[in-house]
């Protein structure tokens, strides 16, 4: 072979995250760990971007108990991967150094290996501190440059006036921003402030093969560090990106294992594998082991249906060491590598999606592949307009994306800008049905973005557009000095225990605050049910007693207090007059007599017990 390619295998995160909505349980994940390890992947993505919500809101898991639970199965065999969004870790606030410094210690303590840095703006003074922290610590800074296309322009109203359309001005086209060099000089500045591996993320699946050509060669010769591609599937344009990358010398390609794969997700192993045996490419990994955790995945797919973006539609069972393909298919194959060779866009795409129609892999997205926006934004906009009851204006709202986009200086659409930039698209396509001006209606994040607080935007934008939206016209940086630790409170009802006992459930306060806060009182209660010691036979048999009905004469409490003494027991016989209990109300000793005679069938409380009004103290045989 003439060269070789080391595989992130992504699974285990971006897989199910893109596939399952992240509810793939520890129990799944420990029966694969024996297999991953003897696969021998460069990386695994474990971690990180959905994860340690998800896991906690919806799995009852710890986050932390997951990364070290795999780090110790892998045992090193591979380094384990996760994804930050630099500054803002998991949430959606720059953090201050300490808090970066403190989260990024736990993690590499507990076995990540890399960090995969990036920015939702790009902005390079985002990333920087992070950067140095994971080289400081040990670990291996991936520094990820979010690729992104220049928005097509918004479609004018026609012209009515027969003169105007045939002689009015031409629209100018906007400069572009988003080139090669633009993507190039990221990188080399994450290069730079100490990255060790660049990765052009693709979250929305846009680079299309002859770009990925362009931008792998470039990135290849701008920087010295290892070039990681990676991509989804969702517009059609991922396997024939990945298969022009490899054949652009891309050191590392971003996979899933076969079921977890295509669609919304990265290519699927096992096709990237079948391209590099006809590409005299090397693939670093052990497939005979990768077959064995592809029939275990089979079945956890299937109990994740309720979950499945797909609806149980599963490719078509294929193993590339055992199953030979019809000649139709094999030419499928070889046609692709022509044709990629050729820089023949066209005919790549046509017999990649005739692989993965062979296949039963996901057709491609065409209306996330025109509007050019990832597919969880788009979903995520239907989702909002559906609440609202005004689906009708969906179409009006995608139409919209590249003005909101151009107005808040041409942010990328990714985790939060994506959601940011398509709910505001909504916002405006209700402000216009109603008749209101343009951002009418705003949201506190959209507002955050133009005020400059999650960073530099790719273009300034306009001190103008600016005060419209924040009544400043000046741009305010959020303030890291403002952040506010989260509170950490004592639990008086279990047991007088914080609700975060150590520096790991901390961290998960400090990162998200909200879903933390269930998730560890939750903890807290169960660990305080636990320790209740079990009743003894004795202590069970008084409990049944004290349970039952209350048929005879009873003595209760005229007020509430504290019992200090109990003078009778089951069984005694007393007389009218005869002390029973004492109690303590209003600092006050109170003494309690029989008022008549008789024989105690039940004594209801104990010294010290703290008994309210009218609480039962003895009952009386009929």
């Amino acid at each position: 072979m003439s060269r070789s390619l080391k595989v992130r295998d992504l699974t285990l995160r971006d897989g199910q995250q893109s596939l399952f909505a992240t509810r793939m349980k520890q129990e799944s994940i420990d029966k694969l760990l024996p297999l991953y390890k003897e696969a021998g992947f460069y990386a695994m993505e474990v971690w990180g971007g959905a994860v340690p919500d998800s896991v906690m809101r919806y799995l009852g898991e710890d986050p932390w108990v997951r990364l070290k639970t795999i780090s110790d199965a892998i045992g090193g065999v591979s380094k384990l991967t996760a994804l930050s969004r630099g500054r803002n870790l998991f949430g959606y606030v720059p953090y201050p150094t300490s808090v970066l410094e403190g989260f990024y210690k736990e993690a590499i303590k507990n076995g990540l290996g890399i960090m995969r840095i990036f920015d939702a703006l790009n902005d390079l003074d985002n990333v920087k501190e992070s950067i140095k922290l994971i080289n400081d610590m040990g670990g291996i800074p991936d520094g990820a440059v979010c690729y992104t296309v220049d928005p097509k322009n918004e479609e004018p109203e026609p012209e009515k006036c027969f003169f105007k359309r045939l002689f009015g001005k031409k629209p100018v086209a906007p400069e572009l921003i988003f080139t090669d060099d633009y993507f190039v000089e990221k990188a080399k500045g994450m290069e730079a402030y100490g990255a060790k591996i660049i990765t052009l993320k693709d979250m929305a699946g846009l680079v299309n093969p002859l770009r990925a050509a362009s931008l792998i060669s470039k990135l290849k010769a701008a920087v010295k560090v290892p070039v990681d591609f990676h991509t989804h599937c969702t517009p059609g344009y991922g396997l024939a990106s990945v298969v022009m990358a490899m054949l652009h010398g891309v050191d590392i390609v971003d996979t899933n294992i076969w079921y977890f794969g295509g669609g919304s997700a990265a290519p699927a192993i096992e096709l990237i594998y079948l391209f590099a045996k006809r590409m005299d490419i090397k693939v670093e990994v052990n497939m005979e082991v990768v077959g064995k955790i592809r029939e275990q995945l089979k079945t956890v797919r299937t109990d994740l249906a309720a979950f499945d973006l797909h609806k149980g539609d599963f490719p078509k069972d294929f193993d590339p060491l055992k199953d030979k393909l019809p000649e139709d298919v094999e030419a499928l194959f070889d046609n692709a590598v022509a044709a990629a060779k050729a820089d023949d866009e066209a005919t790549l795409l046509d017999n990649c999606h005739a692989i993965e129609q062979y296949f039963n892999f996901p057709k491609p997205n065409l209306l996330v592949k025109e509007a050019e926006v990832p597919g969880g934004m788009y979903s995520n906009m239907v989702a909002q307009l559906k609440s609202l009851n005004a689906e009708d204006v969906l179409d009006d709202a995608m139409r919209l994306i590249p003005k909101v986009r151009r107005d808040a200086g041409l942010v990328p659409l990714v985790t939060p800008t994506s959601q940011i930039v398509g709910s505001q698209a909504v916002s405006l396509a209700i402000d216009r049905k109603k008749g209101n001006a343009d951002y009418t209606t705003k949201s506190n994040q959209f507002i955050s973005l133009i005020k400059g607080e999650y960073g530099h935007t790719p273009v300034a934008i306009s001190p103008e557009f600016r005060e419209q939206i924040t009544g400043d016209a000046n741009e305010h940086p959020y303030d890291v000095s403002t952040y506010k630790e989260p509170a950490n409170p004592v639990l008086k009802e279990c047991g007088d225990s914080k609700l975060a006992v150590n520096n790991q459930e901390y961290l998960l306060l400090q990162l998200l605050p909200t879903v933390a806060n269930g998730f560890l009182k939750k903890r807290r209660e169960e660990e305080y049910v636990a320790s209740i010691p079990e009743p003894t036979p004795e202590e069970k048999a008084r409990m049944e007693e004290l349970a039952a009905p209350i048929t005879g004469q009873c003595e209760r409490a005229p007020m509430g207090g504290r019992v200090i003494v109990v003078n009778v027991k089951k069984g005694d016989k007393v007389k009218k007059g005869d002390l029973l209990v004492v109690y303590e109300a209003m600092k006050m000793e109170n003494e309690l007599e029989a008022e008549r005679d008789a024989v105690v069938k039940r004594v209801f409380v104990q010294v010290d017990d703290v008994v309210g009004t009218d609480a039962p103290l003895v009952e009386f045989e009929d």
